[in-house]
């Protein structure tokens, strides 16, 4: 993998020189640490914890966490960084891994942790000794936040938690899990709260790790809450507000998924060109038929585009600007654009393109979600229309 230059950033004025050198950080790494071994990862359904801890220890896990935590008080643009190299390193449960943990559930704690709570959790978090997860998805209620039935009644010095959660990312090896559950009256649709339980608390099991389609090697389970006692300290901000705290953080969710998407798109057409100028067909090499190279241009051009439009967010949000919209446009355009430029690229590896062999049929698979998961593209365009 090239490393990036000053160069290479000069065309998105963005970027500052400590971008650049944490693009480098980061590709370096997963060169050295993931790429030799993230086949075995595969296999197993899961990332080291190792791996993970030596990400703390570079200051990966919490770029934009308040320094007094160990944080590196990073903007936007950095996370957008982490998550455009991780894409790029075609293990798209690799990617989840970490960005669960850094951009979709530590920042519940870091936004709305009482001082107690940060000083307890966060440098564990940022550190990598500890992993986290959010759990807000059931079975019958992904992008609907609002249908979710787990519930949380009050009892005596603290909260009693019942139902499940699926599909939750880290949710067999995590040890930190931010749960969001119903608790206020009947018909009150959006009073949810949020809460931190850990690991081993009785009454709180993971039922089952699930197999997926792609992103094997990103633990994946459904988890279970049968009168599980969660004491008030452990209460994760105020009390009926948690639909608006999934609400806030879902915008940086889905800024950081589409730059993942985009990271992966880049390197899928990269190895795709390296194999139609060597592949021969018909006495010429795939590259030297123009509805190939045509198409691969068009590619590159769409995704160029969308690039712009994900740094450019997030230069906005580090500016303290209002994106809803942004980052709903980014979610349903990286997410359809990703599997758009992956069936080309299986398309153009022929029968390469399906066997195991190659990078490309693992990102084929690990790309789907794309259009799924962190707000399904039909809802994101939703979003989209209603700020129009």
């Amino acid at each position: 993998m090239s490393r990036p230059t000053r160069a290479d950033a000069r065309a998105y004025p963005f970027f500052s020189d400590e971008h650049v050198m944490l693009r480098d950080t980061i590709r370096r790494f997963i060169a050295e640490r993931v790429l030799p071994v993230a086949d075995d990862w595969e296999e197993a359904g899961y990332v080291p914890r190792e791996i993970l801890r030596e990400m703390g220890e570079l200051g990966l896990l919490g770029m934009s966490f308040d320094p007094a935590y160990g944080g590196g008080g990073l903007d936007a643009l950095a996370n957008v960084v982490l998550a455009e190299e991780l894409g790029r390193s075609t293990y798209g449960g690799f990617a989840v891994t970490v960005l669960v943990h850094t951009e979709m559930a530590s920042p519940h704690l870091h936004h709305a942790g009482t001082p107690a709570q940060l000083e307890r959790w966060m440098p564990e978090l940022i550190s990598g000794r500890k992993i986290s997860a959010v759990a807000m998805t059931e079975a019958d209620a992904g992008s609907d936040l609002a249908s979710m039935r787990t519930r949380a009644e009050r009892s005596a010095g603290g909260w009693v938690l019942n139902g499940s959660k699926m599909f939750i990312t880290n949710g067999v090896h995590g040890d930190l899990f931010f749960v969001a559950a119903k608790t206020g009256a009947a018909g009150r649709n959006h009073d949810m709260t949020m809460f931190v339980l850990e690991k081993g608390m009785a009454g709180f099991e993971i039922a089952r790790p699930l197999k997926k389609h792609g992103w094997w090697s990103s633990d994946t389970a459904e988890l279970s809450f049968q009168d599980c006692f969660v004491p008030q300290d452990q209460l994760l901000g105020a009390e009926n507000r948690g639909f608006y705290a999934l609400v806030r953080n879902l915008q940086n969710e889905r800024l950081v998924l589409g730059a993942q998407a985009i990271g992966e798109a880049s390197r899928a057409l990269e190895l795709t060109l390296e194999w139609v100028r060597q592949r021969k067909a018909f006495g010429a090499t795939l590259w030297d038929k123009q509805a190939i190279r045509q198409r691969l241009a068009a590619r590159f051009a769409e995704v160029e585009a969308a690039r712009a439009l994900v740094y450019n967010t997030a230069w906005r949000v580090a500016q303290g600007q209002d994106v809803v919209r942004e980052v709903s446009m980014i979610k349903a355009l990286c997410g359809t654009l990703v599997n758009r430029v992956m069936y080309d690229c299986v398309q153009f590896h022929g029968g390469m393109g399906y066997v195991r062999e190659t990078a490309i049929e693992r990102m084929a698979r690990d790309a789907r979600i794309q259009s799924i998961g962190g707000g399904a593209t039909e809802v994101m365009l939703d979003e989209v229309a209603k700020r129009l």
